[in-house]
Order: C-alpha cells, then structure tokens, then sequence
C-alpha cells in the first residue's frame, strides 16, 4: 500500500522529536541535519510503498524482499545509528565494531526516545527504551564500549528523566568527535 502522506508525517514528527532532543543535548547542527536523508528519493518510496505505522517501514520491506534497500541507504548516510560504525580491522582484516564517538552517541539516544515516543505515543513509558534497547543490543554489531556506554545513557533516562540525562549529555557527550 502507498502512503506517501502518512509516511511524511510520521518521519517528519519522529524528526522533530529528534531535533528538540538534540537541542536540549546542545547538539544544534546535528538536530537540524537529523535523517534529512529519509526525505530523498531511495528512502522516502521505499517508506511510502511499506508505510504501517506501528513499525518501521523496513519491518515490511525485510518481509517483503528478505532485506531492507531503505534501511541500507539510511544506515550508511546516518552516523547516529550503530551499524554505520563498523570497519575493517587492520589485524584480523574482519569488519568489526567500533567505537561510536559520543557525540554520535548522544543523538543515538535521542533517537531512541524520539521513536519510542513516535511509535508509543498513547502508551508511552520511559522503561520502553531500555526494554527495546535490551531485546536488540545483542544483536546489533556494537563495540563493547558503546553497548555499555549507551545502556547507562538509557538507564539514565529512565531513572532520572530527558531533563537530568540531556544536562549530563550537553556536558559530558555533546562537543567530543573522539569515543570514549
């Protein structure tokens, strides 16, 4: 089903959430340039064509093709997003996880909530984010560090809200190119 007009208001409220989240975080530039690339062409169809709402688009297009065009493209274009940071060890010559540099990491959170407020929205609690993180981290490619690191961010959120974790993000996370 093509739902081209529901599919742009999801995005775009999910993006906003995204970008007030950053804002908070003192992550301007990062706010405003969030999923831009959900608005072209690749990412966009893809997202009308397996719109449903409830779920991401990829969800439908994974059962539909196998694997998701949509999620590739948007995952390679995304530095928030764990699997965009994965390389070849020089050693092993395998791709592996690396760190994520804590700025990245701080818009990954924001992230999170934004989509579980997004998909959530008349039920939403604050432990949702750490339930949905805990049911995947195991099978994301993810360096031990950031595993750890953005868990105790979720549990930060959940324990003290989005006002006491931001503040400890724009002071902590915000500016740093470098991991942890």
């Amino acid at each position: 089903m093509w739902h081209p007009i529901k599919h742009f208001i999801t995005i775009t409220r999910h993006r906003h959430k995204v970008m007030i989240n950053c804002f908070r975080c003192g992550l301007i530039k990062q706010g405003l340039l969030h999923d831009l690339s959900k608005y072209g062409f690749t990412e966009f169809h893809l997202g009308a064509k397996y719109y449903i709402g409830i779920k991401s688009p990829h969800y439908n297009e994974r059962l539909d093709k196998g694997y998701s065009d949509g999620w590739m493209h948007h995952k390679g274009r995304n530095k928030h997003h764990i699997e965009y940071w994965t390389d070849i060890n020089q050693e092993t010559h395998l791709y592996e996880p690396v760190k994520v540099p804590d700025r990245y990491l701080a818009e990954c959170l924001c992230d999170r909530i934004a989509a579980s407020e997004n998909y959530n929205r008349k039920h939403f609690e604050r432990q949702m984010v750490l339930d949905y993180f805990d049911r995947e981290a195991q099978f994301l490619p993810m360096h031990v560090d950031t595993r750890r690191k953005l868990r105790e961010l979720i549990v930060m959120y959940v324990e003290k809200g989005k006002k006491e974790t931001f503040k400890y993000v724009r002071k902590n996370l915000r500016g740093k190119k470098t991991s942890y």
